[in-house]
């Protein structure tokens, strides 16, 4: 076995401490690509375990309706045959922001388009219906064969919702990790465009989190911005963006470190809700001071 570098002996020790979270099982990794080539520099727990993703299915579904948008099968900005309360145009950029005014659930608008963050399961799934109507396929088939399958994600299977039904394991969302990082599938502008926050001057709501002034959203990616306090810590750079999931779940990439982090478990959320974002950013800063980027 060949010796572990300093850095992922140091990151080692750093997702051990996962270990005391008050959770059945966990499992979580590193992912960089600082030198280059993407890698995983540490990992802890069993990295195949299959976990429910919950609201991070948000990010993977988002990446698939970018595919589709490069594939011209569809428009972020053209008028779909739905609509909130004043009437407005509602667009997949609306629906993928959660700017079209859907609550939570539920597919009656409760405020109009582009006045408030508002963080909708309902949002998602009216913009993965849009696709299987567009793409001629069920929305389930085309991010199989968009994502899981380019990306071998070979242990991921989606089930439901496009806002909270895959499962898969810490292996497959590294894979999905790398993307992010390096992307393959789309262009680099197209991920700039999904990783950067839309209608920048909407307040709302993080659930689990409280009100934000801004709050910063991506295309299906929360944004951390200079949200404070937050889940994702305090040493990540503005741009850092990801999901966490009601499943116990939460996942993020820091462009500017070149770093993501993931970390799965099967507790619920509200279950821990209480030490699980504190949790969550604490490993996420002891990570980040770990790779020595701020």
């Amino acid at each position: 076995m060949s010796p572990q570098s300093p850095l992922t002996e140091k990151l080692s020790s750093v997702l051990a401490e996962v270990a005391e979270w008050p959770v059945p099982n966990v499992s979580a990794c590193v992912v960089s690509s600082r030198r280059g080539p993407v890698e995983i520099l540490a990992h802890h727990g069993e990295l195949d375990r299959v976990y429910r993703l919950a609201s991070i299915t948000k990010m993977v579904s988002a990446y698939a309706i970018a595919i589709a948008v490069e594939e011209t099968v569809l428009d972020l900005d053209a008028a779909l045959p739905v609509s909130a309360a004043g009437q407005a145009p509602i667009t997949l950029r609306h629906l993928l922001s959660h700017a079209a005014g859907y609550p939570f659930e539920g597919d009656t608008a409760v405020a109009p388009v582009e006045a408030s963050r508002i963080y909708s399961n309902t949002g998602i799934e009216i913009a993965a219906e849009w696709l299987a109507l567009q793409s001629g396929m069920s929305f389930g088939e085309y991010l199989t064969e968009a994502v899981l399958i380019p990306l071998q994600m070979t242990s991921s299977q989606f089930s439901g919702s496009a806002a909270h039904g895959l499962s898969s394991t810490v292996t497959d969302l590294a894979k999905f990790a790398s993307e992010l990082l390096v992307p393959r599938l789309i262009s680099p502008v197209t991920l700039t465009e999904v990783t950067r926050t839309q209608y920048p001057d909407l307040d709302g709501i993080v659930p689990g989190m409280g009100r934000y002034t801004p709050c910063p959203w991506g295309l299906g990616m929360e944004i951390a911005g200079e949200k404070s306090p937050h889940w994702m810590g305090r040493e990540r750079s503005p741009s850092t963006f990801g999901h966490f999931g009601g499943a116990g779940t939460m996942m993020w990439v820091d462009p500017e470190a070149h770093i993501s982090l993931i970390a799965l478990t099967d507790q619920s959320f509200d279950k821990w809700a209480a030490t699980a974002t504190r949790q969550w950013a604490q490993l996420s800063d002891q990570v980040l001071a770990a790779v020595g980027d701020r």
